[in-house]
C-alpha cells in the first residue's frame, strides 16, 4: 500500500457500514420529512448553484446583474442565496458526512484505485466524471437526488426514467472503466 492510499489515522478499525435496507428506509424517511416540511424534495445540485450564485453576487455584483442566467435564477429564487434552504441543505450534507466519518472511524485521506492505474490517472478520471455529472445535472434539471429520488418519491415518470438512465448508463459504461478500481 503506497503512502497516498493509507488513511491519516491508524487508530481502531472502522465500524461496519449500516445495513443497506435500514439505510434505504432512513433515506426514505428523510426524503418524506423534507417534502412534508419544505414542500420540496432533496437535491444537491440546486444547493451548489445557490452557493455559486450567492458568491458571485457578493464578489462580482456587476457580473451577476449582467448575466441572463443569474437574473433568471434570481427571478425564480426571491430569497437571498445565503438564506435559501438549499444552502443549509448543502452545509448539512457536508457536516453530516464529516460527523459520520468521525463516529465510524472512516475519516482520512484515501484514494481507491486498481493496481494498474496511477494516482494521476485515477484523479483525472474522478475529476472528469465529476465535471460531466455536474454538467449532466444541469442539462437534466437536477442531480440524482433531485431528479431521481425526489421524482420517484412523488411517482413522477421523469424521475423513474431519470433513475433508469442513471443506473443503465452506469452499468453500460462500468465495463469500459472497471480497471480504474477493480483489483
Amino acid at each position: 500500500m503506497s503512502q497516498e492510499d493509507k488513511p491519516m489515522s491508524q487508530g481502531p478499525s472502522p465500524r461496519p457500514y449500516m445495513n443497506p435496507y435500514l439505510a434505504g428506509v432512513v433515506l426514505g424517511l428523510v426524503l418524506l420529512s423534507t417534502i412534508y416540511v419544505t414542500g420540496r424534495g432533496l437535491g444537491a445540485s440546486g444547493g451548489l448553484k445557490t452557493i455559486i450564485a450567492g458568491t458571485l453576487e457578493a464578489t462580482a455584483g456587476e457580473t451577476y446583474q449582467e448575466s441572463a442566467f443569474f437574473q433568471s435564477y434570481a427571478a425564480n429564487h426571491p430569497v437571498t442565496p445565503w438564506k435559501s434552504w438549499l444552502f443549509f441543505e448543502v452545509i448539512g450534507l457536508a457536516l453530516g458526512a464529516l460527523f459520520s466519518g468521525l463516529i465510524s472511524n472512516r475519516l482520512g485521506w484515501k484514494l481507491e484505485r486498481g493496481p494498474r492505474v496511477g494516482v494521476k490517472t485515477r484523479v483525472a478520471f474522478a475529476l472528469l466524471g465529476g465535471i460531466l455529472f455536474g454538467f449532466g445535472s444541469q442539462l437534466g434539471r437536477g442531480c440524482t437526488s433531485g431528479s431521481a429520488l425526489s421524482g420517484m418519491a412523488v411517482m413522477s415518470l421523469g424521475g423513474i426514467v431519470t433513475m433508469g438512465a442513471i443506473f443503465g448508463g452506469a452499468y453500460a459504461l462500468a465495463f469500459f472503466f472497471r480497471k480504474l478500481w477493480v483489483k
